[in-house]
């Protein structure tokens, strides 16, 4: 059984450990992994990681000051968008030459972008700097030195995308539009040698074509952009850009919108949908126009919203309603991201699964239902999902190995009696926990009950119930060994506790841990092994702390430093291991062996 975290858990690791990883890093030896895929163009498509993966996420409006759309550039907003809107790729439009621009308030809009980029590094969402201009080829050198600047700012981080012109009026590709593009791209690469970047094309982003008959070839990882409004461009669009990728190049929505290409009238629903489902079949990544309460059909809010998210239905503008459910949509289809939606699924196989005994944040549940993540600086660490209500809910994924009674521990904090959360597993009743009041929202309190669960692999739903009003704060959730005849799956040797966990994990990868634990009272001697196997697919990259043999199932054995294991004492292994399937979350193994079994 897993538990799958976002982090690397540093809690187990020994002080000489980690420097010894540390010096590695230095070194060059060992490489840090990213929180997220890098993505790469391969033909026409773009992979995330090495799988043709479509994001759909939003488009802020100009970041101009003075405009009205830089109140929402911030974190919560971004932090939002995942969320609730389940957004997984977030766009920075920073406007270039206009009143209140970058060219005559570098300051702020420089802060406005990297307040979105930094915040979107955070939340492990991809993220595009974008030179929102009409008129980028009058402004090279600033281009060349912004571009330069925020590649030596966040080239490391696989999250970034730099689109380096919004877009192009009815000009030349060739003569005009490659030139500029290629001296900003080779500033880029000079510093940044990987990170996709996204080149616009003629007539505001429309004539792919023209690109396509002369793709910039210098460089590798280059996309080009292409932008419609539904009300204005059709099945004529939809036809260049199927003649441009079937030429080969790769092509990014970067922006778009339901309405009239002014920005403004009805949301065109049917024409809407028609791109949208063009979209899906090509596995394109796509931002909608625009984050913004402007009083005009393209916002997703209405005038007056509040800047830092927590929108409710009456905050949203027809456009932001329809919006929403398509984005929702769109990224369960392709796997989501690690705030909601399990892409259809069963037993939330996008989201981590818990280990018994084990813990998991509650920020990384599967679905939810009215709730948010907050931040909380206490002991408890992590985020907790605040103002929770009645009929809100959230789920995770367990795997049980054998059925039995299992003591299950909740930590809230509320400052009145605040209700129960009843636990569903796969759809029946197994318990409830009585929500009672700890004196504030930060005043943690730790409830618990004891449920019977089923064995094999199901989601757990906490349903919360009670009063109209909002009732409390939870931080974690914990499983606890079985009270009744469950296994945690380990014990072959008598007194002998094994725990697997994942300690990192990423798209098409993941850090697998083994500790074994001396119950007994009797030594371990150097005759132990452990075996794993995985029925996903997933294959051992490298490990540490013992010997691997075999493939799949592979057998691990000590070294000599750990080849004894004294009673009361512990010792453990790890590896890096390739996803089965790319998107899913870290398989759980099966492990026998002598001393697991």
């Amino acid at each position: 059984m897993t538990v799958s975290f976002y982090r690397i858990n540093f809690g187990r690791l020994t002080r000489t450990l980690l420097l010894c990883i540390l010096t590695l890093v230095l070194a060059g030896l060992v490489s840090v992994q990213a929180a997220v895929a890098p993505l790469s163009v391969n033909g026409s498509q773009i992979n995330v990681g090495s799988t043709p993966t479509g994001l759909a996420g939003n488009s802020y409006f100009w970041s101009n000051t003075g405009w009205g759309a830089e109140r929402f550039y911030n974190a919560d907003t971004v932090r939002w968008l995942k969320t609730d809107w389940q957004a997984n790729i977030v766009r920075a439009a920073m406007g270039v030459e206009d009143p209140g621009a970058y060219l005559q308030d570098k300051a702020g809009n420089k802060a406005r972008v990297k307040a979105i980029v930094d915040a979107a590094i955070a939340e492990d969402l991809y993220v595009i700097i974008d030179w929102h201009s009409h008129h980028a080829e009058d402004h090279q050198a600033e281009a060349v030195a912004f571009f330069t600047e925020m590649a030596q700012t966040y080239g490391q981080h696989n999250n970034v995308i730099y689109e380096i012109y919004n877009e192009p009026l009815q000009v030349s590709w060739s003569n005009t539009i490659k030139p500029y593009a290629e001296a900003v791209i080779a500033a880029i690469r000079a510093i940044d040698p990987d990170n996709l970047i996204v080149v616009g094309t003629p007539t505001w982003s429309q004539d792919v074509d023209k690109a396509a008959a002369d793709p910039i070839t210098g460089h590798i990882n280059i996309a080009y952009a292409l932008h419609f409004y539904a009300g204005t461009h059709k099945q004529w669009l939809r036809d260049r850009a199927e003649q441009a990728m079937n030429a080969g190049i790769a092509i990014m929505v970067t922006e778009w919108g339901t309405v009239n290409a002014t920005g403004d009238g009805n949301v065109d629903t049917a024409e809407t949908n028609a791109w949208v489902n063009w979209m899906k079949q090509y596995n394109l990544t796509h931002l909608n126009w625009s984050v913004n309460d402007k009083a005009e059909g393209a916002s997703i809010l209405r005038p007056g919203a509040s800047s830092t998210g927590n929108w409710s239905s009456a905050d949203l503008t027809a456009s932001g309603t329809f919006v929403r459910d398509i984005i929702r949509d769109y990224n369960a289809g392709s796997g989501g991201n690690d705030g909601g939606g399990n892409g259809g699924t069963t037993a939330c196989d996008s989201a981590s699964a818990i280990s018994i005994p084990g813990t998991v944040q509650a920020e990384h549940f599967c679905e939810q239902s009215g709730i948010q993540t907050q931040s909380t600086s206490d002991s408890g660490g992590g985020d907790n999902i605040g103002w929770v209500q009645n009929g809100d809910w959230t789920e995770y994924a367990i795997d049980i190995s054998q059925s039995g009674e299992y003591l299950i521990e909740a930590r809230v904090a509320t400052p009145t009696v605040g209700g129960q959360i009843q636990l569903i597993a796969n759809g029946t009743n197994v318990g409830s926990i009585a929500v009672t009041g700890t004196g504030g929202w930060q005043s943690w309190q730790t409830l618990s009950t004891t449920a019977s669960l089923p064995a094999g692999r199901q989601a757990l739903r906490l349903n919360y119930t009670g009063g109209s009003n909002y009732l409390f704060n939870l931080n974690w959730l914990k499983l606890n060994e079985s009270v009744g005849g469950g296994d945690t799956g380990g014990g072959g040797a008598s007194g002998v506790d094994c725990e697997y966990s994942v300690s990192n994990e990423w798209s098409d990868g993941f850090v697998g841990e083994v500790n074994i634990t001396n119950n007994g009272s009797s030594v371990i001697s150097n005759s132990w092994s452990v075996e794993f196997q995985f029925t996903d697919g997933s294959t051992i990259l490298n490990s540490w702390n013992g010997n691997v043999s075999g493939s799949n199932p592979y057998s691990f054995s000590p070294l000599a430093w750990n080849a004894t294991i004294q009673a009361g004492n512990s010792v453990s292994f790890g590896f890096q291991a390739s996803k089965g399937t790319f998107g899913l979350p870290a398989p759980t193994p099966l492990i026998s062996g002598t001393i697991c079994d």
